[in-house]
C-alpha cells in the first residue's frame, strides 16, 4: 500500500468520497493526526526546519539562555519605567 496526499476543495469534498465510495476495499481515508491537535502543524514544521538549516549554515544566530535573560530584564525594566504611573 502506498500512502498519498491528496488536497480536496471543500465544495468538492463529498462528490470526492462518492467516487472513491465504490472503492472502500481498496482505499483507505483517515484524517492526519497532526492536523487534528494542530491545523497549524505543517507550517510550524517547514518553519522550525528553516530555522534549523538557518543555524546550521550560519544564517541565523541561536540566542543563548543568558542573553534571553538579559533581553527580558531590560524589557521589563522599560515597561515599569513606562507604565509607573
Amino acid at each position: 500500500m502506498q500512502t498519498l496526499k491528496i488536497n480536496i476543495q471543500d465544495n468538492f469534498l463529498q462528490d470526492f468520497l462518492s467516487i472513491v465510495e465504490h472503492y472502500k476495499d481498496k482505499i483507505e481515508i483517515a484524517k492526519d493526526e497532526n492536523l487534528l491537535q494542530d491545523p497549524y502543524f505543517y507550517e510550524r514544521q517547514k518553519e522550525l526546519q528553516q530555522i534549523r538549516e538557518g543555524i546550521k549554515n550560519g544564517s541565523r544566530k541561536l540566542t543563548s539562555f543568558d542573553d534571553l535573560e538579559e533581553k527580558i530584564d531590560l524589557f521589563e525594566k522599560e515597561l515599569e519605567i513606562k507604565y509607573a504611573n
